[in-house]
């Protein structure tokens, strides 16, 4: 037995910049100090991409996220440059997704012109809230209004696919609070929305100071029922813990295939990476230099560290993904992406369906509502050291399939 298909590629592409760094952000983000060297870290990559070509010979592209930091910082010019460069050692479609990630303090009609001229179809919107109040306790550099007109600009500059991002249990606000943040976004009438929960995440300003007055459990349940419900009688069908399109159209392709266990090259400091090779049968996790100088700096290799995954990896890898996805996963995705039979976790998957956590009907299976509220319980229950034995099993090799 073999994986008979090398799951989709995707490429992410990381811009390290913003114009400050926000209280609440872990992501690989550094406040411009006096310039940005655009032309340099393009070169690098280009050059990067060059780097992880032998590892991904004769595939396409699905999908192409640039992220950040603030992308949208980007000139014209730079973005084109890099999509051009890009298409010139990577097939993929015209209307393959190509999504760039954006801040409203930082949106210009100019420039959103000139990003949809260059190939990039769908935009993030990085709102986070319509209350002015609660974005200058997240540190944002925009106001509501800014955030309105900037999703206004992005319409008119031709883009049909529209996210906007949004949090919720902000320091010291209100059930009804939150879900006005969601009906002003709805009435925008974007074609997605990611909609999560503010989070004190470590080596994070919040995390060394939280905010006061955070919400409790109980509030936080309030705000998750009124809000699911608001979203799903305005059409917004949730297709992961936070993602909602509308009409179930408009689904995020990127995400979907990280969340799918799918493949992607990561480019850019600080980017990460999981490839499935075939011809060394070994899935492996990349990261690269987190430190703009360094990465800038790199003469030989971009890669900070390299990981091949064990085999008694796998079950969490693939959980801590599938789970997220509210209709679940076909059990024989599983062995198609990683190598392992299905009757390898069966105990542990039916050990969850009896505690209500997951559901089970005919190969599919999904999360529960319950599951959703204990989802760390049920990831724990596929740590590593639970299938120490498949150390001793002889993998299942990997045949590519042209």
């Amino acid at each position: 037995m073999a994986i008979t298909q090398l799951p989709p590629l995707s490429l992410y592409i990381h811009f390290p910049w913003c114009v400050q760094k926000c209280p609440y952000c872990d992501f690989n983000s550094h406040a411009v100090k006096n310039f940005i060297p655009e032309a340099e870290y393009i070169d690098a990559l280009l050059s990067d991409l060059d780097q992880e070509l032998p590892s991904i010979w004769g595939r396409s592209l699905t999908s192409i996220f640039i992220g950040g930091g603030t992308p949208s910082l980007i000139s014209v010019h730079g973005i084109d440059r890099l999509l051009s460069g890009i298409r010139a050692r990577l097939p993929f479609l015209a209307d393959t997704e190509v999504t760039m990630e954006a801040n409203p303090g930082t949106v210009e009609a100019e420039k959103f012109n000139g990003f949809y001229q260059a190939g990039i179809n769908r935009i993030s919107i990085g709102a986070q809230s319509f209350n002015d109040q609660f974005l200058s306790v997240l540190g944002r550099i925009h106001k509501a209004d800014e955030a309105k007109k900037a999703f206004d600009i992005a319409r008119n500059a031709g883009f049909k696919n529209i996210n906007i991002d949004l949090m919720f249990a902000l320091p010291n606000q209100s059930v009804q609070q939150a879900i006005d943040d969601l009906k002003v976004a709805v009435e925008l009438q974007p074609e997605h929305l990611s909609w999560y929960q503010l989070t004190l995440e470590p080596n994070t300003e919040f995390y060394r100071h939280p905010p006061k007055q955070m919400a409790d459990d109980d509030q936080l349940a309030d705000i998750s029922e009124q809000g699911l419900a608001f979203l799903a009688e305005h059409q917004f069908e949730r297709y992961e813990i936070s993602a909602f399109s509308k009409h179930g159209q408009s689904e995020c392709w990127h995400n979907t295939n990280y969340w799918q266990f799918g493949d992607y090259l990561g480019i850019g400091a600080g980017a990460h990476g999981k490839i499935t090779r075939a011809d060394t049968q070994q899935i492996i996790r990349t990261s690269k230099r987190r430190s703009p100088k360094n990465y800038l700096d790199s003469k030989t290799s971009f890669i900070d560290k390299i990981r091949i995954l064990e085999p008694q990896e796998l079950p969490l890898e693939f959980m801590m993904n599938l789970l997220r996805l509210k209709n679940g996963f076909n059990q024989d995705l599983f062995f198609q992406t990683t190598g392992l039979l299905f009757s390898q976790i069966e105990t542990v998957v039916e050990k969850c369906v009896k505690k209500g956590w997951l559901k089970r009907e005919l190969n599919i299976i999904q999360t529960t509502e319950t599951g959703y509220r204990f989802l760390n319980d049920i990831l724990a229950e596929f740590l590593d050291d639970n299938f120490a034995k498949l150390r001793t099993k002889e993998t299942i090799k990997i045949k590519q399939v042209k």
